[in-house]
Order: C-alpha cells, then sequence, then structure tokens
C-alpha cells in the first residue's frame, strides 16, 4: 500500500478537487556503505562545526543562506511562516496545453493523485475533460517550503503530477563545447541512418526493457555471499570505426537480421506418429 505524502486539493476554475498525493516511481540502485578496511565496520559520519570543531546534533543546526562568500544569514521556521502564500495545499491550475509542447528536459518527478474524501466525481470529470480535448494542465504547488511548477495530466485511470524545471533552471546548450553545427551530410549517409531507424522502430513496452548491469551486480553480490567463484566473462574488444558509411551499413544489416528473427514464427515440433 503507498504511503500518502501530501493532500490538498486541485485548484480547477471555481472547482476544487479533493486529492492525495503518493510518490509513483522508486530508485532501484543497488546501494552500498562505505566499511573501515581494516576492521569492516560502517564508517560513521559526524556533524562537526568547521570553526570550532565539536560535534552537533540536529537540534544545534540552523538554516543559513550564504549572500557571500562565509558570511551567512540565518533563516529559522518563524521567518518562512511569515511569507504569505495560500497555495500551500493547493494545486492551482493555470493553463491547459498540449503535451507535446513539453520538452522532456523539463521533466522532474512524477507523483500520483488519488481521490480525496468526496472528491470522486469532481476528480473523474477533470481526468475526462482532459482526456477528451487532448489537454494537460500547467500548475503551481507549494510542497515542503518549495514552490513548483508541475504538470497534471491522466494516466490509466487516474491523474498524476509531474514536477517540472522552470525555464531558468534548463542550460542553455549554446554553452556545450567542441561541436560544429556546420556539418555536411551526404544523401547516401542519411539514406542509410533513416533505413537503420525505421530497422529498429518498434512499438514502446516498457516491461521489455530491464537493468542487466542491477542484476549481474545482485548476482556477484549473492556469489560472494554463498562464497563462491566469481567468472569474470571475456569482453570482445570492439574495433575502431574509421567510416561512417561501412559503420551505417553493417548496422543496417544486423538490425535487418534480428527484425527478420523476431518475426519469423517459431517451428512447431512433428509429432511422432503412434507407430514410429
Amino acid at each position: 500500500m503507498l504511503r500518502t505524502i501530501w493532500k490538498g486539493a486541485i485548484s480547477f476554475g471555481l472547482v476544487s478537487v479533493p486529492i492525495k498525493l503518493f510518490p509513483a516511481t522508486e530508485q532501484k540502485d543497488v546501494k552500498f556503505r562505505y566499511l573501515h578496511k581494516e576492521c569492516q565496520a560502517p564508517i560513521r559520519y559526524q556533524r562537526v562545526c568547521s570553526a570550532c570543531g565539536k560535534e552537533v546534533t540536529q537540534e544545534d543546526i540552523v538554516r543559513g543562506y550564504e549572500y557571500e562568500s562565509g558570511r551567512f544569514v540565518i533563516i529559522n521556521e518563524e521567518d518562512l511562516d511569515k511569507i504569505p502564500d495560500d497555495r500551500t495545499r493547493t494545486i492551482d491550475i493555470i493553463d491547459f496545453v498540449s503535451l507535446e509542447e513539453i520538452d522532456p528536459l523539463y521533466f522532474d518527478k512524477t507523483y500520483y493523485l488519488a481521490p480525496g474524501e468526496a472528491g470522486e466525481k469532481p476528480y473523474s470529470l477533470l481526468r475526462q475533460a482532459m482526456a477528451e480535448t487532448g489537454k494537460i494542465a500547467v500548475a503551481k504547488v507549494v510542497i515542503r517550503n518549495k514552490e513548483s511548477l508541475a504538470v497534471v495530466r491522466g494516466y490509466q485511470d487516474y491523474l498524476v503530477m509531474e514536477t517540472i524545471y522552470y525555464p531558468d533552471e534548463i542550460r542553455n546548450p549554446a554553452q556545450l563545447p567542441g561541436f560544429d553545427r556546420k556539418i555536411e551530410l551526404h544523401d547516401n549517409e542519411m539514406k542509410m541512418a533513416r533505413e537503420l531507424i525505421e530497422n529498429l522502430a518498434t512499438t514502446f513496452e516498457p516491461e521489455k526493457y530491464t537493468d542487466e548491469y542491477r542484476k549481474k551486480l545482485l548476482e556477484m553480490i549473492h556469489a560472494k555471499i554463498e562464497g563462491e567463484q566469481i567468472a569474470v566473462p571475456e569482453v570482445a574488444a570492439q574495433g575502431k570505426v574509421v567510416d561512417l558509411m561501412d559503420a551505417l551499413k553493417a548496422s543496417v544489416e544486423m538490425a535487418k537480421k534480428s527484425s527478420d528473427k523476431e518475426k519469423k514464427p517459431a517451428r512447431k515440433k512433428r509429432k511422432k506418429a503412434s507407430g514410429e
């Protein structure tokens, strides 16, 4: 059962939709702890003041904003409470736009929205209306003393909210080094590249993608736990690509073979006759 992390309402014109917020994703990274090499015991990290060297507790810690190098202004809870904001419990819809207009670069974190008490009807109304118009909602929401830009959209039978970055949080790609935008592309190269993409094109089936590295890492960890010998596979050396067209042709041939293999129906074994 998912745990509710926030309760509030979606403000939709004069309509208020009570909702509950749940995390929609989880990290499944394999986590390591750092150990003392000699004792093989976990390393303990302490909070120590950089000035007096004393270890401090959570109660001794306050927020500080560094406005100049080494100079801070203290911000406490009372200061934060003085900031006027009536939207601390509201997902305030500002606009409705098409999903295709938002580049995936803007998306940050996804949350499920479930209807709150007596909110089933307006919740269903908003979800279905957006589905029929093909629009998603752009909204603002305040969670944990932070105002976020977000979008609300339908996902299966539910609504989801995805926090997105503000435009000034997206770095300008023009600052990237070493890219000459005046590259001359030959017709044959473009033709082969398009053919390669078309041969690899398919429908998106997320369940077929798995974290192979995590799987191998966990297998290695369990082998070490059981005291088994770990086999190290040989990695085939990759040849250096010299000619772009040769690489494209080889890639197209590989993609065609792979595609033909997937489309080829499996042979059914002929049943033996009783007399055979």
